[in-house]
């Protein structure tokens, strides 16, 4: 089994909906991505696919939420921007380009991540 990894980030502000703390207020992260696809196999030249395409397709929905307030972005304004739902929603976009997209990591500091698969 082959694993490749790319990683990539954005800034963006938000706040969280319902919550009792800090982050109910409006304030910004610079997130980190990390999209893993695999695969079983190799292409003719012994490659999963192109380290290029899968952060050429991950960087256009990053661009989107790039510098953004994210609550006011679908799926965010019905959808609580949290970094479990950003995870998805990255993962759900970006499964329709990278065929065997494994997971989307989404890192909001340096030690607090939340990672979606299906």
């Amino acid at each position: 089994m082959y694993n490749l990894k790319v990683e990539s980030n954005f800034s963006s502000a938000h706040n969280l909906r319902g919550y009792k703390g800090k982050c109910e207020e409006l304030h910004g992260h610079n997130w980190k991505i990390e999209a893993i696809a695999e695969s079983q196999t190799l292409d003719k030249i012994g490659m999963v696919m192109d380290f290029k395409f899968i952060k050429n397709e991950l960087n256009k929905i990053l661009e989107k939420l790039d510098h953004k307030y994210l609550n006011n972005l679908k799926p965010f304004d019905k959808t609580n921007p949290t970094s479990e739902n950003i995870a998805r929603f990255i993962y759900e976009t970006l499964k329709r380009k990278v065929a065997g997209l494994k997971s989307i990591t989404v890192w909001e500091n340096p030690t607090s991540s939340a990672t979606y698969y299906e």
